[in-house]
């Protein structure tokens, strides 16, 4: 058996969410179409965003999960990454405090979906 190489954003607008992650990650997608746009995060593995249900998705829907974001380096990267992202007008939903896991903050892409910024395990 394989491991999950397939992460799946659902969002209401592809392109607005194609500019804020591109922007937000600093990578360009591997491909576009007007309802899926994968990136590509690791050889073989992707991230991509799916606008196939847009009827189904807006920012009340309530988010049961979160993209996760492991950044190398001290509790002092988090903290600088978070200042980077409120710099360039994301959304943050909980600021940078430190968890069992060590230090974190949530955002919160234009759909409401949640991206963890944590240090790497």
């Amino acid at each position: 058996m394989s491991a999950p190489n397939l992460f799946l954003v659902y969002v209401s607008d592809v392109e607005r969410a194609t500019a804020f992650y591109a922007d937000l990650f600093e990578i360009e997608p591997v491909m576009t179409t007007p309802r899926y746009v994968p990136f590509e995060v690791a050889p073989g593995v992707l991230f991509a965003v799916w606008g196939g249900r847009a009827d189904l998705v807006t920012p009340r829907t309530p988010r049961t999960s979160e993209v996760g974001l492991m950044v190398p380096g001290s509790a002092a990267a988090v903290d600088d990454l978070h200042a980077a992202w409120v710099a360039k007008g994301v959304t943050v939903v909980e600021a940078p405090h430190d968890e069992v896991f060590g230090r974190t903050f949530v955002a919160a892409d234009p759909d409401g979906n949640l991206i963890r910024v944590s240090p790497v395990d």
